[in-house]
């Protein structure tokens, strides 16, 4: 009987958990170590909490290591205590110092999501979406000193459905990212799968986020910021202002038969500018689109339908978001 596979796995947020439960749940693996980020204050109260990596690791009676920086010496020192023949690192969220690549014989494994070369980075499926991408995937590859620029080993395509919000997808991916990375670390034993290099003249990058991306420009087409919205769940979301007060909001491209129409007798409009038909919210956009708007929140207060909203506010004909 073969020995089976050593593995210390490196993760923090829910996405790499998936692959964590499918790993512990193989014969042919041991996971030997958890590396996990340390616990952080999480939340509306700041509570102090455990990463899902560490709560699926603890429950499935694994030891966790939570060194603040993975370049200390102590970390290099653990693992090579415990000796495993790969890392695999999901999300792990800090960058590994090129001395400890070489400590598994069989290298870092890391599971991107994205089609590499493309949407390198922090934030691959939030840019798909933003994008406007039909069809994105998950990348197994050998990390190495640069960012994802690693040998691909197995990549997936997966579908990006046209309502699906970043959240929705990560969770789709996640799932199917389990068994991809399954069958690579069984290739790279085997010998069966040929390591293979990024095209790196056609890579393209997505950023980490920041608050700024989910402010909205109403010169944009409708679909576009649709897309933002999706693509911006649920940080930093989508926001405008209104009044004076930031507002997030969610809204839903006025279409027929896929192409973007405007509502009977609405007229024309500038940018951000509101107005209502038949009892619903709509929003002006670039090149003379419509956004039918579904749900605000402003600041400090709870989520309302756009009616109430529009209710609330004592909409003025000609208002408009970011018109402060």
């Amino acid at each position: 009987m073969q020995p089976r596979m050593r593995i210390v796995f490196c993760g923090t947020p829910s996405f790499a958990v998936p692959t964590l439960k499918h790993l512990l749940a193989q014969i042919d693996f041991e996971i030997v170590g958890v590396i996990t980020q340390p616990d952080r204050p999480r939340g509306r109260g700041q509570a102090v909490s455990f990463s899902p990596v560490k709560e699926a690791a603890l429950a499935a009676d694994v030891a966790v290591h939570q060194p603040e920086k993975i370049r200390a010496p102590e970390s290099e020192a653990l693992l090579q205590k415990l000796a495993p023949d790969c890392v695999v690192i999901i999300a792990y969220g800090q960058i590994i110092p090129a001395r400890l690549l070489p400590i598994p014989n069989l290298g870092w494994i890391n599971l991107h999501a994205s089609l590499l070369p493309k949407y390198r980075g922090a934030a691959p499926i939030n840019w798909a979406i933003v994008n406007g991408e039909t069809r994105t995937g998950v990348t197994t590859m050998r990390i190495d000193a640069g960012m994802d620029t690693g040998e691909m080993l197995l990549q997936r395509e997966i579908e990006i459905g046209p309502q699906e919000t970043a959240p929705e997808l990560a969770a789709r991916m996640s799932e199917s990212g389990a068994p991809i990375m399954a069958e690579t670390l069984r290739g790279l034993a085997a010998g069966s799968i040929a390591p293979k290099p990024q095209e790196h003249a056609k890579a393209s990058y997505a950023p980490m986020l920041k608050k700024e991306d989910g402010r909205i420009d109403w010169k944009q087409p409708a679909k576009e910021i649709y897309n933002r919205m999706r693509g911006f769940a649920p940080w930093p979301g989508a926001y405008t202002t209104f009044r004076g007060q930031t507002c997030h909001v969610w809204a839903e491209p006025v279409s027929k038969e896929g192409d973007v129409a405007l509502p009977n007798g609405a007229g024309g409009g500038v940018p951000g500018t509101l107005f209502s038909e038949k009892n619903e919210l709509f929003i002006w956009c670039g090149d003379t689109t419509v956004l039918c708007l579904r749900l605000v929140k402003v600041e400090g207060r709870k989520p309302v339908k756009a009616t109430d909203f529009a209710n609330g506010a004592r909409l003025k004909s000609g208002e408009r978001f970011d018109d402060s």
